[in-house]
């Protein structure tokens, strides 16, 4: 692997790790000879002294934790900035971020009525690992890895967020019910039927309509218990389904989990749903957008 940084980094961090250089030969499979070689080239070439050396091994000086500290970030941002290199490709090229909880059928659906006024524009499908953090980082960099991803957002996600959206549909919240659960077979349901029930809800501070519906719960209906989360992801839905527990979800049309059926219910809580993008799109992403909005509006 092609890297942008001296490779006495990586073996400067494995013997930090170790403790000692001859376990750190072992785990790089060279000799403890030539790894105090580059140890000592590299504290030459910084003119400082990054280890103590003792008879029961190995410690960092503080120039020593330092280095290492910073080592680290050098390496993960080089890393990084080679894998975005290596993702320019054709910029015609669209890349789709999916995940579980982030699926990218309604822009699949969307992509053959558009590839037939834009031959030129190509879709990638960009699979992610759907944590809070690898969110974070996706939305605040929209167009480096990924270009857009197809989600529920409102004005006060975007702003924390850093991105945009394009608006698809404004659809309304509703209950992922667990398949084994005595409400399942229910074509509609209402709030009475909620009571005495544990469901559970993103915490305050993430989406509009999930804050609005638990003041309306927490002051007029005090039979139904809210249980907290901080993002979906398939750990929520595996243990809700594991202790038969309603989630809210999005409309009956976005099914998350197989073990899950998605049931309306007679409320006004609301979200958009659509597109996100970087605030400052590519061409080929204004000209995705701009012909998904012309689509729309023949409708």
């Amino acid at each position: 692997m092609i890297k942008m940084y001296n490779s006495q980094l990586d073996t400067f961090i494995k013997v930090a790790d170790a403790g000692s250089f001859s376990k750190a030969a072992e785990i790089l499979y060279i000799s403890p000879t030539a790894i105090i070689k580059q140890i000592n080239l590299l504290e030459e070439r910084l003119g400082l002294i990054l280890f103590l050396r003792t008879h029961r091994g190995l410690t960092l000086t503080e120039h020593g934790k330092s280095i290492y500290k910073d080592a680290k970030y050098i390496i993960e941002y080089s890393n990084k900035a080679v894998e975005r290199a290596k993702s320019i490709e054709d910029s015609n090229i669209i890349k789709v971020g999916v995940s579980a909880m982030t699926p990218g059928d309604s822009i699949i659906e969307l992509w053959s009525r558009v590839k037939e006024k834009a031959p030129n524009l190509k879709l990638k499908l960009i699979p992610f690992e759907n944590t809070l953090e690898n969110a974070k980082e996706i939305l605040a960099n929209m167009g480096r890895g990924i270009d857009i991803v197809a989600g529920i957002y409102d004005e006060r996600l975007l702003k924390m967020a850093g991105c945009s959206a394009y608006c698809l549909e404004i659809i309304y919240l509703s209950c992922a019910v667990p398949l084994n659960h005595k409400l399942v077979n229910k074509e509609i349901l209402s709030m009475k039927d909620l009571y005495n029930e544990k469901i559970m809800l993103v915490k305050s501070g993430n989406f509009e309509a999930m804050d609005e519906l638990r003041v309306e719960i927490e002051s007029k209906h005090p039979k139904i218990e809210i249980i907290d989360f901080d993002f979906y992801d398939l750990d929520v839905f595996n243990k809700a389904e594991n202790n038969n527990t309603i989630i809210i979800s999005m409309n009956k049309e976005f099914i998350l989990h197989p073990l899950f059926k998605n049931i309306e219910i007679e409320w006004k809580f609301k979200t958009k749903y659509g597109i996100l993008h970087s605030p400052k799109p590519d061409k080929s992403v204004l000209e995705f957008l701009k012909l998904i909005d012309i689509l729309k509006n023949k409708k």
